[in-house]
């Protein structure tokens, strides 16, 4: 796989960093990232991973773009409203860098759905705001021994879960096995709108560091941040013996 004049240009700043190299940039290049949920988490995730080069990005979101929207999800504007959110990230997306292939689908997941739309994908992330489909991402990813990345944002604060879907190794329902009692939503408790991009480039950064084998990974980890604070915390995650998705009820 080789570059154009156009992109050499375009990745000149990449290509001067040893770590990442024309190597690097090929293997950029030949990523097949998944994104589900284009919101404020995914839009700024999608924006760098583009910027970057990563060859595919597949985006599934059911939603439409509304004008609450427009304070923290960066790709879209006013003439969207009403729109597709994975029409109009599409568009600003392919303009952004018209080298790279960009997969929309218009569709909430289901259990019927998830592992088609989820398959052949290098690595899986996603910035949803409600437990039953962040579940349904992780048993899929889980199935299909994806990696996930799983981002997550409230008020001030974000984290991060870094998942590798090893046999043996944790899945989100270790982090939180139930859904709290009262499922708390950007809709009803709020969320500063810088705070999305934080947490978003931080999980877009983990992504590129996923894919180069960069140093520093979050390895089944668990990234706390607290944006007010400028206070952040790494946490190792183990595997539950009675998580119900992947301990041993859920697969003996």
């Amino acid at each position: 796989m080789s570059f154009s004049a156009e992109e050499r240009e375009r990745y000149k700043r990449h290509l001067l960093l040893p770590e990442i190299g024309g190597q690097g940039q090929q293997k950029l290049k030949a990523a097949r990232v998944t994104m589900v949920g284009v919101g404020g988490l995914g839009c700024p995730i999608l924006a760098y991973l583009a910027a970057a080069g990563v060859g595919t990005l597949r985006l599934i979101d059911g939603d439409h773009v509304e004008l609450s929207n427009l304070q923290r999800q960066i790709l879209f504007e006013i003439g969207d409203l009403g729109q597709l959110k994975v029409d109009a990230a599409a568009r600003r997306l392919r303009a952004l860098n018209p080298e790279i292939s960009i997969e929309p689908h218009p569709i909430m997941l289901t259990e019927a759905t998830a592992d088609r739309l989820l398959s052949q994908s290098d690595l899986i992330i996603e910035g949803l705001d409600r437990f039953a489909p962040r579940y349904l991402v992780n048993r899929a990813a889980r199935r299909a021994r994806i990696p996930l990345l799983s981002a997550a944002l409230g008020r001030f604060d974000g984290q991060i879960l870094s998942l590798r879907s090893a046999p043996e190794g944790p899945c989100y329902r270790c982090l939180v096995p139930r859904p709290p009692e009262d499922e708390a939503l950007c809709e009803t408790q709020g969320v500063l709108g810088v705070t999305a991009g934080v947490v978003g480039t931080l999980t877009a950064l983990e992504a590129i560091k996923h894919l180069l084998s960069l140093r520093g990974e979050l390895i089944d980890e668990l990234l706390i941040l607290d944006t007010l604070g400028g206070v952040t915390r790494r946490a190792r995650l183990r595997a539950d013996p009675a998580c119900p998705d992947c301990g041993a009820p859920a697969i003996s």
